[in-house]
């Protein structure tokens, strides 16, 4: 009995691979190809899964901290929201590795003995095709459903994940919602991957803000779309110094740009808020040049910024300053 599903899994993974024709050519069966050929896995390897000494796993922690510290009150409440479907969520790092974890106390005994808890590795090049090691590898939203797995002793798992990045826009690990449970239909992980997706966001948000707490957070995409995680951290000087992963691939900001101080007006153009911003600040600047006569250096002082970038301010805004 033991054997028999090790050797179906087995036969549709090779099937599939040599196949050389639909199912061959998908992402899924390239996981399965990467599994087999790249690192060299068996699909009906029954061993435990991988785990990280407990002082690894500490220092994956500390690592980690300013991204959990962000994420916590957005575990307790994706928790809430699936936990009653027999899923546990997990936050991973950049390795698979998970660092937080949200359960039921009365499931816990079942998902330790399945890996998912803090400190397993789940990356591709350990497990194979799963929902955490196969989407941060392929940097990509993604659910692995059952015998998409690779290894035989996953395929009662079903896993959606959703990669996060840090305020850098740098792969930062992922959020995943894995489940036991046999009934676990396409609707109801289609739900869970739209929830898993707008936590992912609210993280990155969070944890966007924290890292740039004195600055001004502007959002650079469609207002209108749900938790929308393309943002802008703006200094006084109307200067973009961080953005979201989401609003780089948006607005084509890169750490050079940055680094070689981007104006907010140039990636946000000159409408709707950003347009009422631009004409606040012109009267701010109008009204300090007014004030000091003219003269740049002492309006630059009143305004707290440098002779230089009020220089810059007045070239973008259209405004012209008695050189003093």
């Amino acid at each position: 009995m033991g054997e028999r599903p090790g050797s179906d899994h087995r036969r549709l993974i090779t099937q599939t691979l040599d196949d050389g024709t639909g199912p061959a050519r998908s992402a899924l069966a390239a996981s399965w190809r990467r599994s087999m050929s790249l690192y060299g896995l068996d699909p009906e390897d029954r061993g435990r899964a991988e785990s990280l000494t407990e002082q690894q796993l500490r220092e994956a922690r500390q690592a980690m901290e300013p991204m959990t510290l962000a994420a916590q009150g957005v575990l307790d409440r994706l928790f809430l929201a699936v936990g009653d479907t027999g899923c546990c969520v997990l936050l991973t790092n950049a390795d698979g590795v998970p660092i937080e974890r949200r359960g039921a106390a009365a499931d816990d005994e079942m998902f330790q003995r399945w890996g998912l808890w803090p400190g397993a590795v789940w990356s591709e090049a350990v497990e194979g095709t799963n929902g955490i090691g196969t989407a941060l590898a392929e940097h990509r939203p993604l659910t692995i459903h059952r015998d998409q797995h690779f290894h035989t002793r996953n395929t009662a798992l079903s896993c959606t994940s959703h990669p996060i990045h840090d305020p850098l826009g740098r792969l930062a690990g992922l959020l995943d919602v894995s489940s036991c449970r046999a009934d676990a239909t396409e609707a109801m992980l289609g739900l869970i991957a739209a929830a898993v997706a707008d936590a992912a966001r609210a993280i990155e948000a969070q944890a966007f803000r924290q890292a740039f707490a004195d600055a001004r957070i502007v959002l650079a995409g469609d207002p209108m779309e749900r938790n929308a995680a393309a943002l802008l951290a703006v200094d006084r000087d109307d200067l973009v110094v961080g953005a979201t992963r989401a609003a780089r691939l948006t607005l084509s900001i890169t750490d050079e740009r940055i680094a070689n101080q981007l104006a907010a007006s140039e990636v946000l153009g000159g409408g709707g808020v950003e347009a009422d911003l631009l004409e606040a600040e012109r009267g701010a600047v109008r009204r300090a040049l007014a004030l000091n006569g003219g003269n740049v250096s002492a309006a630059a002082r009143a305004l707290g910024v440098s002779r230089a970038t009020l220089h810059r301010k007045l070239h973008r805004l259209g405004l012209s300053g008695e050189p003093h």
